[in-house]
């Protein structure tokens, strides 16, 4: 899953690609962890704003302390899931996350490295996703996730769920059927640039990445989880 992306472009730069009407300052660094601030746009009667949320919603396991900081579930499996559902109905909840790269682990146990993506061509792109205001952390977001594509399967089995410029509006305005549909399609694998690094992914601040077990069957199918 993805644990971990970036955003390089000046926030100037973001918020024309997304044609955003308003933007207020912004405390989100260039590369984004699970429970830090990143950047979020979505629609407000009508209009594009974009600001910082918290990425992941908290969560709390059965057993945790009450004194315990919940879980950030950065990642959305299915749209379907009762976590998930009601804000995936309404298209307010909806919202495009502003990236440039995203990161995988690659590699052996103890000794993985960081395996960045981005998409041709694009400069800033976005990762379809969701969006609520939380009791702990306020402004809070996550990220769909799909099976991956043909250039990714090399490094991982699943991928975010990657949006064109012409999806924006859809994504943002269009039907549960149309969200679902993104979340089942196969992003093409010609738009897809991989650059490894030997960067060790397991630094301060990152997350161990999980791997499902068992092979991916293809683009299709989605996964059972969060």
């Amino acid at each position: 899953m993805c644990n971990q992306y970036a955003l390089r472009p000046s926030r100037d730069e973001v918020a024309a690609h997304f044609r955003v009407k308003s933007f207020g300052a912004s405390n989100a660094p260039q590369e984004i962890y699970p429970g830090y601030p990143g950047m979020v746009v979505h629609e407000v009667a009508g209009e594009r704003v974009m600001h910082s949320m918290t990425w992941g919603f908290p969560l709390r396991l059965k057993g945790m302390k009450p004194e315990s900081k919940p879980r950030p579930v950065n990642n959305i499996a299915d749209l379907r899931k009762p976590m998930w559902i009601g804000l995936a109905r309404k298209p307010q909840w909806r919202c495009l996350i502003p990236l440039s790269h995203f990161a995988e682990a690659e590699g052996p146990k103890g000794a993985k490295t960081k395996t960045w993506f981005s998409v041709t061509d694009q400069p800033v792109a976005a990762w379809a996703g969701l969006w609520r205001v939380s009791d702990e952390w306020g402004p809070v977001y996550s990220g769909l996730m799909t099976d991956c594509n043909e250039a990714i399967r090399p490094v991982h089995d699943r991928m975010p769920v990657l949006l064109m410029p012409e999806d924006y509006d859809r994504w943002l305005g269009g039907s549960f059927e149309d969200a679902l549909g993104f979340q089942e399609r196969c992003f093409p694998d010609d738009l897809i640039v991989m650059e490894r690094t030997n960067e060790p992914w397991n630094k301060a601040g990152t997350l161990e990445s999980h791997h499902p077990s068992g092979p991916s069957s293809g683009c299709s199918s989605v996964k059972a989880g969060l």
